[in-house]
């Protein structure tokens, strides 16, 4: 009997242990996905504010984690609750007990993914300041209040606000089906992040009249990097959801999860990309960062009913996410909202989508029978939805609202046109000094190069320096005499002023671009791209 005991007792800290270790190995690979988004938002943007984006992403771990340790899972899941949400276990004032640690960990992380989520929107010209007060609010209030619905045993949504149409004997299914947070994080994030980008402005040069005129990315490999990286996070972040990893039919519940987001998130990138092929999101062509985003649409919309789908349902959702990436993308364009990342069309309409289709084609779901349940089911997720949008709108007009009455919200014009890197942090990304060699470049050719000074240097044939001026006094070489003229200079060290060669909004012949403003818009001045070696 005593032996019997010991094992049962072994087993219980056995199941105890892996349940815990699943949830923390989870949570790890979601943590590792701020960097994802770090390098993603960093490739979207022009180099100058790249150590901004990074330094933002940082701080929003580290502010994410103070605030949901110290009041953020309280309001989440602390006991007592009532309906809207918890209200005592400030600063994690709970014993260690089975897996309560483990679990704020992985929330913690789905607490960050949801900053990060705002954090892209705004990119490149919010102030600083601003985004550690949102940060803060969103880790330690406005999420935490939202998955308090959903997720927490006493809250509305999961509850169905004790509403006894919904409650009936035998029914084991969840009332509001949002499995790993297609609402409770992306449209949270997402619907924040819109209210944002709208009160913050758009981008200098965003924009003409109606036009959208397109600013380059300044590294489409960073972005493949982070990209990936947020691949890896978002498949541990539905697996993650599971809660447990030790009991009868969890192992299976992981397999399909898994297998049911890859489908979604290759058919999301594959419709996507064809929709762009075919001219749906203008110049068609084959775009990496358009694929990239119906993928990641993909993820985010299965993350609902990830656990309730059959394969082919999770094939279905993706090829909708996709159409609808491109849709969300178009109508931001058309309302003239400035989104970097795309992070809105991405995280609010592939969240949406996702609340949508769950109730639709789970298992049980309307696809398999249209039953009165099935309907009101269908119906407690639209007005799920509905309302998450609407807490993450209204909550969001005051926050951003009071920070731009205060004038705390965007960066001055000069600082947005010269970017965030040097006068907020004084530590560019791409420094120049940090550029070139003491090589010598040949002996049988002359040469010129850029010193660690700022001054052009020119040598002879035997490779010494024999003059030296300031960048600032180069333009275009002199004809020789009697040589044929010089061909018109296309500055491709200046991809700002080759793009407006190219496109005709700057002469092709320019001798000096420092003598350039570009007539449609006096703060488009040429000036500062060409001083700056990287933009």
């Amino acid at each position: 009997m005593a032996a019997n005991l010991t094992t049962v007792q072994a087993l219980a800290v056995l199941q105890k242990n892996s349940d815990q270790l699943f949830l923390v190995v989870t949570g790890l690979f979601v943590f590792f996905m701020q960097a994802g988004f770090g390098f993603r938002e960093a490739g979207s943007v022009r180099s100058k504010n790249t150590t901004n984006i990074l330094v933002r992403t940082m701080l929003n771990v580290f502010i994410s984690g103070i605030a949901y340790w110290a009041i953020g899972y309280a309001f989440a899941y602390g006991t007592p609750s009532n309906f809207f949400l918890g209200h005592s276990n400030f600063f994690l004032s709970l014993p260690v007990v089975d897996v309560t640690h483990a679990r704020w960990f992985f929330q913690f992380t789905l607490a960050a993914t949801c900053v990060s989520i705002v954090s892209g929107a705004l990119s490149e010209r919010a102030e600083f300041a601003a985004c550690l007060v949102y940060a803060m609010l969103i880790a330690g209030f406005l999420y935490p209040v939202v998955s308090h619905w959903a997720w927490d045993p006493t809250g509305w949504l999961r509850t169905g606000a004790g509403d006894a149409g919904l409650v009936f004997p035998n029914f084991s299914r969840r009332l509001f089906q949002d499995f790993a947070g297609s609402g409770v994080v992306h449209m949270t994030g997402g619907a924040i992040a819109l209210v944002g980008a709208i009160m913050v402005g758009r981008r200098i040069g965003r924009f003409e009249g109606r036009r959208a005129v397109r600013i380059p990315e300044h590294n489409v490999p960073l972005v493949s990097l982070g990209t990936f990286m947020m691949f890896l996070g978002l498949l541990a972040f539905n697996v993650g959801a599971q809660g447990a990893i030790s009991r009868s039919g969890d192992g299976e519940a992981v397999s399909v999860i898994t297998v049911n987001t890859v489908i979604s998130a290759s058919m999301g990138g594959l419709v996507a990309m064809l929709l762009k092929r075919v001219g749906i999101l203008g110049k068609p062509n084959w775009t990496y960062l358009t694929a990239a985003n119906g993928a990641l649409t993909g993820m985010v919309s299965i993350a609902a009913g990830c656990n309730e789908v059959y394969t082919w349902g999770a094939l279905v959702i993706g090829t909708v996410a996709g159409l609808t990436y491109c849709m969300w993308s178009r109508l931001l364009q058309a309302l003239r909202i400035d989104d970097p990342v795309d992070t809105i069309a991405v995280h609010l309409g592939g969240g949406f989508w996702g609340l949508v289709a769950a109730p639709i084609l789970s298992r049980n779901g309307i696809i398999q029978e249209v039953s009165t349940m099935n309907l009101k089911l269908f119906g407690w997720n639209l007005a799920g939805a509905v309302a998450i949008f609407g807490w993450g709108v209204v909550t969001a007009v005051v926050i951003f609202g009071i920070m731009k009455c205060f004038g705390a919200l965007r960066v001055d014009g000069e600082v947005e046109m010269q970017g965030l890197d040097i006068p907020k942090h004084d530590e560019p990304a791409y420094p120049q000094d940090g550029y070139g060699h003491g090589w010598r470049q040949g002996s049988d050719r002359k040469y010129a190069g850029v010193n660690n000074d700022g001054y052009v240097t020119s040598a002879a044939t035997d490779g010494f320096v024999t003059s030296a001026v300031p960048i600032s006094k180069i333009a275009v070489p002199e004809k020789p005499r009697g040589a044929a003229p010089l061909a018109p200079v296309i500055y491709d060290d200046v991809p700002y002023i080759r793009e407006m060669q190219v496109s005709g909004r700057a002469p092709r012949d320019l001798r000096d671009p420092r003598d350039m403003v570009l007539s449609r818009d006096p703060r488009d001045s040429a000036t500062y791209y060409v001083n700056q070696p990287y933009f």
